[in-house]
């Protein structure tokens, strides 16, 4: 499965040149042009990834979206991407797991994003957290259950019923073609002693 990854940047040339790069670089790659939208991707589909800019609606609008995927039930990692280098302690507090200061060389921008991932990851299952997509199939297995076996359940026990009725049903007719043929049987009797007579 291909790695996705969000970007959010209201520059469109970095937007478009980041995405680029990564998807050549086998990355499934969404864009978002503003804060408010990179909230709504990461409310809408599961991301590995989220790289944000911080300056666009207002001098802070990344740390809403920082927020919004420290809230979200997939766990991606989260980098800050800003032209205006931010102290560790300062960018880690906003909800950052790494900082990526541009611009930056194509290939140790792919280093970083890949090491992130990897040890996001790695953080995730030491903590006991399914990774990405698993996690939340995981999840919606876990409350399709119950509702598949009370569906399964009850045309099941419609269909004994219906069995056990047919059956009730059948004894009534088979005594009355019994009878029936008995019936025929003596008239064919009796009209056959008739003629020898």
């Amino acid at each position: 499965m291909r790695r996705r990854i969000l970007l959010v940047d209201d520059e469109v040339a970095v937007l478009l040149t980041l995405k680029a790069v990564l998807e050549i670089s086998g990355f499934d790659v969404d864009t978002a042009a503003s804060a408010r939208e990179g909230v709504s991707k990461l409310h809408t589909r599961e991301y590995q990834m989220l790289i944000t800019d911080m300056r666009m609606e207002h001098d802070v609008a990344g740390v809403e979206v920082m927020r919004a995927a420290r809230a979200a039930a997939y766990h991606p990692a989260v980098a800050l991407l800003t032209a205006f280098p931010v102290a560790e302690e300062d960018w880690q507090e906003m909800g950052a797991d790494r900082l990526l200061v541009k611009p930056m060389h194509t290939r140790i921008l792919l280093q970083q994003i890949e090491d992130l991932i990897a040890s996001h990851e790695r953080k995730l299952t030491e903590m006991g957290i399914a990774v990405g997509q698993l996690a939340l199939e995981a999840a919606s297995e876990k409350k399709k259950t119950p509702s598949k076996r009370a569906a399964k359940s009850t045309p099941a026990k419609k269909n004994v019923k219906k069995v056990v009725a047919k059956k009730h049903a059948a004894k009534p007719k088979k005594k009355i073609m019994q009878e029936k043929k008995s019936s025929v049987k003596k008239t064919a009797k009796s009209s056959g002693r008739r003629r020898v007579r």
